[in-house]
């Protein structure tokens, strides 16, 4: 893997990481999640007018994608409000490809291979340690994350094939904007502007520049070890949740993130 791939996928993992953890610092969650998609795509959308490309062939899938996208808006602002970050990341982020490996297996005839077994094994070991013990809030989360994660494991699917029909601040505005004309109204204005602030200006830069260094990252180098650096941000949130979010972070859960990293890696390759 070239270091400028290495260095742009760590980047884009970090970012990824830093408007989840801003998120879920915010006094109410689903306005700011509102106010940090909305401000996105305002700060995309220059950008995407003057480098517009866009084939007509590109909507189903851009269209397939938003909806996706706006449950997963919707739903992980809910989660982040209602369970700590430290848990609700890893469990979406490490549940997604699992998701998607058996949807594949079940719809698409794929064969799974030894590592992709070993790597569902390995997340599913981080997940219980994640969620911890038995109970109904836990279960509850983790139906939640569960259901947030088979958002994720769609879209991505979508967008594999969206990408390739639009330029990429085309496709991001393009997806983007129906989650915000959704969320927007579902908060109130005034909502949305007692959230407004620094913390949402870094978290939508930060959600915005995670997906360009990620582009950028697959376009010098493979996919799979590119994918696989980028899930270095479950790591990652899951250390830094303690010290911004003052999340109880054991070292059980902590391990757990580790685990769930360690897997998706190997699914990944």
């Amino acid at each position: 893997m070239a270091v400028q791939a290495l260095v742009l996928a760590l980047g884009s993992a970090v970012l990824h990481a830093l408007w989840n953890l801003l998120l879920g610092r915010a006094r109410d969650v689903e306005a700011a999640a509102a106010v940090t998609f909305v401000l996105s795509v305002a700060i995309a959308l220059p950008f995407a007018v003057v480098f517009w490309h866009a084939d007509p062939s590109v909507w189903p899938y851009a269209l397939a994608s938003s909806l996706l996208e706006t449950a997963y808006v919707l739903g992980l602002a809910y989660a982040y409000r209602t369970a700590d970050v430290s848990v609700v990341y890893p469990l979406t982020r490490g549940l997604a490809p699992v998701l998607a490996l058996a949807a594949a297996v079940a719809f698409l005839g794929h064969r799974p291979s030894a590592t992709e077994v070993g790597g569902v094994v390995v997340v599913s070991a981080g997940v219980l340690l994640v969620r911890g013990g038995a109970g109904g809030a836990r279960g509850r989360t983790l139906v939640l994350s569960t259901a947030i994660a088979a958002s994720i494991a769609a879209y991505t699917l979508v967008d594999r094939a969206g990408i390739q029909r639009a330029g990429a601040i085309t496709y991001f505005v393009l997806v983007l904007a129906l989650p915000c004309l959704v969320a927007a109204p579902l908060n109130g204005v005034a909502a949305m502007r007692r959230e407004l602030g620094v913390a949402t200006a870094l978290a939508a830069l930060a959600n915005l520049g995670s997906f360009v260094l990620g582009l950028l990252a697959l376009r010098h180098g493979p996919a799979a070890p590119v994918l696989a650096v980028r899930s270095t941000s479950i790591v990652i949130t899951a250390l830094l949740a303690g010290r911004l979010l003052a999340e109880r972070v054991s070292r059980t859960r902590l391990a757990g993130a580790v685990l769930v990293f360690a897997g998706v890696a190997l699914l990944a390759f």
